[in-house]
């Protein structure tokens, strides 16, 4: 199960990328906390981001294989943590989405249950005796995922909720799922968009009639995508410089070292700082698709294909929100936003990334 893996197989390439966009992160984190009760918050990312890289090295010495085969187990203790959060979690911001751990950390249990989710669609979809994806296959696989994603939403954090669906969409697409199915899946999508919103909590609600018409309610609902939006347009090409942004370092700017970190670095660093943020993530993106490619197997493929979906997923949807063409929700910018359990299960998947990658040599 846990096998060494050679220094020269490793992905250098994905680390250092990974590397630059954790050191933005922090000088973004160092600044946006810059004299404020959180200005501690920086050394703390580069603690979690420390754990991370170790957490990633151990993920890349444990056999894929050997997950994949305790998959069910690791499916069935996610639930479980997930049912404790709700019942004994620690509330904040109005949800209950943490254990609290000894030494005052505060896990995110929905974060990690990502990975298994990735490990579970590739162990489902390898096991598939036919060329073609069957619905009942894709329903069965679709409730097993569904369950997670109801006790994460009654949390309630629809938003992290939301980020398990593109981990089974690239599965299903790589699997072959016939385009009547596709169409039958966007019809009830469609259908269920209105009962959907019924259900939401009047928050979330007002987050989408924000997003919809900000200047309804400039001072509620729509404050955070106002205020996100001036802090882009302020960092016109070069940006403001570090401690430097007036959005950011005069409090309008909400939370602008987790979810609205983006907006805060594109304040202090312009269009340049924001090209080179994107470029990056285009990097890594792109090594994560070349692992899958070369991956000795389909459970391998899978694997590295769902992280790249969960990547891209997150990347899209904060990137998006910050200059309102998404509507706001709680999902962090991957290896920017503060957050220890955001940071660790990250590493976690580059890890499983890597042990794909190091399967090719190792025998």
């Amino acid at each position: 199960m846990f096998q060494f893996a050679g220094l020269r197989d490793f992905d250098w390439t994905a680390f250092f990328v990974s590397m630059i966009i954790c050191g933005l992160g922090v000088l973004q984190i160092f600044s946006a906390t810059h004299d404020t009760i959180w200005q501690g918050s920086w050394w703390k990312q580069l603690v979690y981001i420390a754990a991370g890289i170790l957490l990633m090295w151990i993920a890349t010495n444990i056999d894929y294989h050997s997950l994949m085969t305790h998959v069910y187990g690791l499916y069935i203790a996610s639930i479980v943590l997930l049912i404790a959060v709700l019942a004994i979690g620690k509330q904040a911001f109005g949800s209950t989405r943490w254990i609290s751990l000894p030494a005052g950390i505060h896990l995110q249990v929905s974060e990690f249950a990502k990975i298994v989710i990735i490990l579970l669609v590739a162990r489902f979809l390898t096991e598939l005796r036919t060329e073609v994806l069957e619905m009942r296959d894709l329903l069965k696989l679709g409730g097993m995922i569904l369950l997670p994603m109801a006790l994460i939403a009654k949390e309630p954090d629809l938003g992290t909720a939301l980020t398990y669906i593109p981990i089974l969409a690239i599965g299903v697409f790589l699997a072959g799922m016939p385009w009547k199915y596709w169409l039958a899946v966007a019809v009830l999508g469609v259908i269920a968009l209105p009962i959907g919103f019924a259900t939401m909590h009047d928050y979330q609600k007002a987050r989408i009639i924000g997003f919809l018409d900000p200047q309804r309610d400039p001072q509620g609902t729509g404050y955070q995508l106002i205020q996100s939006k001036i802090a882009v347009g302020d960092g016109g090409t070069w940006g403001k410089g570090v401690t430097k942004g007036t959005q950011t370092q005069l409090r309008f700017l909400p939370v602008p070292h987790t979810d609205f970190i983006f907006s805060a670095f594109a304040e202090e660093h312009g269009f340049i700082g924001v090209m080179l943020a994107l470029v990056l993530y285009f990097v890594l993106l792109m090594q994560i698709v070349h692992n899958a490619q070369t991956a000795p197997d389909r459970a391998g493929m899978y694997i590295c294909m769902g992280v790249g979906a969960l990547l891209l997923f997150h990347i899209l949807v904060n990137v998006g929100m910050v200059v309102g063409r998404m509507p706001v929700t709680g999902i962090p910018l991957p290896l920017m936003s503060y957050g220890g359990s955001s940071i660790w299960s990250m590493f976690l998947m580059l890890g499983l990334v890597n042990s794909v990658r190091v399967r090719r040599f190792v025998n």
